[in-house]
C-alpha cells in the first residue's frame, strides 16, 4: 500500500464517485478504478460498494477513512 493509493481512496470517498474523483486528481477513471481496484486486493477487502450511479463506502472503508486521511 503506498500513499497515491491512499490519496486515490480518499478522494473517491469524498467525492462520492471514481469520475468527480479523477477529475478532482486529474488522472483518468480507468487509472483511479485500478489504484482502488490494487488497494482492494491487498487489502484484501472491498471498499467501495458499487452500483450503477452510486459509489458508497463499505464497512471496511468506513474504517480505513480517517487513517487514511491522516497518512
Amino acid at each position: 500500500m503506498n500513499t497515491t493509493m491512499l490519496k486515490v481512496f480518499v478522494t473517491v470517498a469524498e467525492e462520492g464517485g471514481f469520475s468527480r474523483a479523477a477529475e478532482r486528481l486529474g488522472l483518468t477513471q480507468p487509472a483511479v478504478s485500478i489504484s482502488v481496484r490494487s488497494l482492494e486486493e491487498e487489502l484484501g477487502v472491498p471498499l467501495f460498494d458499487r452500483s450503477p450511479g452510486r459509489c458508497r463506502l463499505t464497512s471496511h472503508g468506513a474504517r480505513l477513512l480517517e487513517p487514511a486521511r491522516e497518512i
